[in-house]
């Protein structure tokens, strides 16, 4: 068993995937639909890939409509996270999550953000109240 951690569900569901962890806030439509990537300037995801992975972030930003579509076209291209791991959830984000069926969690023990790094293997299950670090990258170590 790897490190566990408390968490509060927002979004039900499970997921098991690589985590991205982003200290910028995001705006899901400066996010390629049709892969997943990061393509707004300076952010410090940019070129990389969110699609089925565990998104670690502060919370989201831009308008709301902005944010609701951003995800709604990843998810509707099938490159939206498989979880996300949210610091700061406003209601757009946490509505478009329970609509697109996202599992999303907040409230998540401060060890956690000192823990977590990318590249490690995660499970979230939203249902159970867990974060669980399955595989650490050596950096984590």
């Amino acid at each position: 068993m790897g490190k566990r951690f408390t968490c509060h569900k927002i979004s039900e569901g499970r997921a098991e995937a690589q985590a991205v962890v982003s200290k910028d806030h995001i705006m899901f439509y400066l996010i390629d639909p049709a892969t997943g990537t990061v393509i707004e300037k300076a952010h410090d995801l940019e070129g990389r890939s969110v699609a089925h992975k565990v998104l670690i972030f502060p919370g989201g930003k831009g308008s709301s409509v902005v944010q609701a579509d951003g995800l709604y076209q990843l998810n509707l291209k099938e490159n939206a996270p498989a979880t996300m791991i949210i610091e700061h959830p406003e209601t757009v984000l946490v509505s478009s999550a329970i609509i697109m069926e996202v599992p999303m969690v907040d409230r998540v023990e401060p060890a956690f953000y000192e823990t977590v790094k990318d590249g490690d293997r995660i499970v979230v299950d939203a249902d159970r109240g867990f974060i669980e670090i399955l595989e650490e990258t050596e950096e984590s170590k």
